[in-house]
């Protein structure tokens, strides 16, 4: 910049073209109308699925079962539609972060404007507690800046002419005068809200929902299409053809998979809830079960995000209290310092207290590195008091000879370390060095241990230096090396690395999205608005208690109680609750294809349809119910991250499937050909082995060992009861279907008994072959 601009700034013509021509220092707005996001729920193939279920439960007159099902659908759809506006509160909290009002010098006067409408060029002053509005170059003066907002460091840097800084950055001592070198979406805090914008990844649960509907959609529209075939071929009337495609449809959706998945997801929530744990989106109960990944942030998430004092060194003849009360003395009383703040914290609690009594003070000079303070000694004498850089504070006060080496051993662990010394001029001497740094939350290292048991491998992300993160890292337990410095590269391999120092908020994005490139689901735990990009990246996205509104609402859960201990109570909620949906979904798989099987065998049998649509939707109210309950049912957690693996799980429920077909068929031929009931008894018995089977099926893959391995939950029971008392009253009673003997109806209840006991020896070999656990 020429010098006569820097004298007088541009002129108001001059900014007004630029800022016609880059637009204003501020994130673009772009809100798409509610209503349109709102629609958009509603038009989906799991929506689709839940609408197909209420046409035809208002078809058949089952008017409260389709306010049900429709009330599940607007259900999943708001909750779709406050997660999305969840992505926009964040960009409005990066928003409200950015400074309002800027000095800014214009034909040659200074002026306030509003930040946005700095340009490019124009030359602000930066003041003690004011808010960088914009990328800058610092062009004379020094301050001392908070840039946690963007790099998450923990210490305020000293910047002087040369040294560039970032919107959004707070001074806290100092003045200075910049150049602005970047505005709006162009500044570095403009780039992290547009990757909060773009963030976005589909959750396991709603891929495995739609594999789910895939893979049965595919094989019952087959059988469907067969059975219309085969009664078209046999000439059966019309009057019969459309009840039996009508049944044979309702057997193949799978209505109540979308709303156990949520209802299950809902009741882990209001645990976790209890638990001092937040859920921003139900999804996120099945992400923290599949997460293998956790990516930490350092400052305000590992560490207290608080300067301490860590270690003192005294020098022979002298102690720590002495060497703390006069590193106080020798720090400003108030002020923003967070250095000076924290060595009169430790003074205070030491009791450190010298007799000393100060005269005069002159705070931290960038340019000396030191802060001095004139006082009287208890006898009396006059005395100088300095603390800072040890190398300047060297060269006006001796050293003992072992000093050099306990501060190369403070700043090996990468502390920062500050030497003091007392004297009168020229006879000064070093008295000790007092080493700070953000030290680890308690429960840290507990975390990292907790979750490398349960298979979680825990990174650290941080905008320090390697030399400190390293130090931390050791501390809490994390291994692996340290990434080379430098920006992320798109071949980098995240997961060789166990520490990732000086990065910004576009590493940290780029670094999740790398592991999940690699096949990993990966959770952020961050504090930060410079963490927004990862947090809401990731599948699973942790807001420390202590975090921003920005974090806050990038994230899927927020931890509303200090400590960590609420990343493994979500962990081990979600694994218990994939359990739980685990269940459910086998069951409903092996129900599916059962059904649609059995009715091709009931018709092949007795050239009819063994179920009438009536009763099929009996036993989809009486079978979703049970089902349903499972959501309550006692589970153990899985001891490893799971995976939806649909290929395998639906080739297990496949084989439990096919031997259920086969009691089925022996039961209903043994009423055929045995007990000779015709076709309206026929059918009522195949409903209630249906409903037998149904509970033998549910009873079986509720464990991944043998059946009797736990016992299932108070609902769970009640539901079972409640529901074989349901249909053995409507088959007795003749209700809604043709009556048979109680003796009938207990026979089948003793058989699934035994089918139970044969099909778990079938299924444990078959959770073993393809890996269900």
């Amino acid at each position: 910049m020429a010098g006569s601009e820097f004298a007088s700034g541009l002129t108001e013509e001059e900014a007004l073209r630029r800022l016609a021509n880059e637009g204003r220092n501020a994130l673009e707005d772009e809100k798409p109308a509610s209503g349109r996001r709102l629609l958009e729920k509603f038009w989906a193939p799991v929506p689709w699925m839940l609408e197909a279920a209420v046409v035809l439960q208002i078809a058949l007159g089952e008017a409260g079962q389709a306010a049900l099902i429709l009330l599940l659908l607007v259900l999943n759809a708001a909750l779709s539609f406050f997660q999305e506006g969840r992505a926009q509160a964040t960009l409005d909290a990066l928003k409200r972060r950015l400074a309002l009002v800027a000095v800014v010098r214009r034909d040659g006067a200074w002026k306030s404007l509003p930040s946005a409408d700095l340009v490019r060029g124009d030359i602000v002053k930066l003041s003690l507690g004011g808010v960088v509005g914009a990328d800058v170059r610092i062009l004379q003066g020094d301050v001392l800046l908070d840039q946690s907002t963007l790099t998450g460091e923990s210490l305020p840097v000293e910047a002087g002419p040369g040294a560039e800084t970032y919107a959004g950055a707070l001074v806290r001592r100092g003045e200075a005068v910049a150049v602005v070198v970047a505005t709006g979406e162009r500044t570095r805090f403009g780039r992290t809200a547009e990757l909060v914008r773009t963030a976005h990844v589909k959750s396991a649960q709603q891929k495995a929902v739609l594999l789910v509907v895939r893979n049965l959609a595919i094989f019952n529209g087959c059988v469907v299409l067969f059975q219309t075939g085969y009664a078209i071929l046999h000439h059966l009337p019309v009057r019969e053809i459309v009840p039996l495609t009508l049944t044979a449809i309702l057997a193949a959706i799978p209505v109540a998979l979308p709303a156990s998945f949520t209802l299950a997801t809902a009741l882990a929530a209001r645990t976790l809830a209890r638990k001092d744990v937040l859920l921003t989106r139900l999804s996120a109960v099945d992400e923290a079960a599949s997460m293998d990944v956790l990516c930490a942030d350092k400052t305000g998430t590992l560490t207290r995000n608080e300067l301490a004092v860590t270690a003192v060194e005294s020098a022979e003849g002298h102690d720590r209290a002495e060497v703390l009360a006069l590193a106080a003395l020798a720090s400003a009383e108030a002020g923003q310092d967070p250095v000076d703040a924290a060595i009169r914290q430790a003074a205070r609690e030491a009791g450190a207290a010298t007799g000393y009594a100060r005269r005069a003070f002159t705070p931290f000079d960038p340019a000396s590195k030191m802060s001095r303070a004139e006082a009287v000694a208890p006898d009396g004498a006059p005395v100088s008091v300095i603390k800072g850089a040890f190398v300047e504070v060297s060269r006006q006060a001796p050293a003992d000879a072992g000093m050099a080496e306990k501060l190369d051993a403070l700043q090996s662990q990468g502390f920062r370390v500050l030497a003091v010394a007392v004297g009168a001029p020229g006879e000064m001497k070093i008295l000790g060095l007092v080493a700070l740094s953000d030290p680890p939350r308690a429960d840290s290292a507990g975390l990292v241990a907790a979750l490398r048991d349960m298979g979680v491998r825990t990174l650290m992300l941080t905008g320090d230096a390697p030399a400190t993160a390293r130090v931390v890292a050791h501390s809490v337990g994390i291994d692996g090396p340290v990434a080379p410095a430098g920006r992320l590269s798109e071949g980098a391999a995240p997961p060789d690395f166990g520490v990732y120092a000086g990065v910004f908020p576009e590493d940290k994005f780029a670094i999740v999205k790398g592991l999940q490139r690699a096949g990993h689901t990966v959770g952020m735990c961050g504090d930060g608005a410079n963490d927004a990009p990862a947090l809401r990246q990731a599948q699973i996205g942790i807001a420390v208690s202590t975090a921003t509104d920005v974090a806050k609402s990038a994230a899927g859960i927020v931890l509303t109680q200090p400590g960590l201990g609420g990343v493994v109570d979500a962990v081990t909620e979600g694994r218990a609750t994939y359990q739980r949906i685990l269940t459910y979904a086998l069951r409903s798989i092996t129900r599916k294809i059962d059904q649609l099987l059995f009715l091709t065998f009931g018709l092949i049998l007795t050239g009819h349809a063994i179920l009438t649509p009536m009763l099929m939707v009996i036993l989809m109210s009486v079978g979703d119910v049970l089902a349903m309950a499972s959501s309550t049912d006692n589970v153990r957690p899985s001891e490893t991250p799971n995976a939806w693996r649909i290929d395998a799980l639906t080739k297990a429920a496949s084989v439990l499937a096919l031997c259920d077909l086969v009691f089925c068929s022996i039961v209903i031929v043994y009423g055929k050909f045995r007990l000779g009931l015709a076709l309206e008894p026929l059918r009522t018995l195949a409903a209630v082995t249906m409903v037998a089977c149904g509970q033998a099926v549910l009873l079986v893959v509720r464990e991944r060992r043998a059946l009797w391995s736990s016992w299932p939950s108070g609902v769970f029971l009640l539901a079972s009861v409640a529901d074989l008392a349901l249909i053995a009253l409507l088959a007795t009673q003749g209700l809604l279907m043709s009556p048979l003997p109680l003796s009938v109806v207990a026979g089948v209840f003793a058989a699934a008994v035994l089918f139970a006991l044969i099909l778990d020896r079938v299924k444990l070999a078959t959770f073993r072959w393809f890996g269900v656990s």
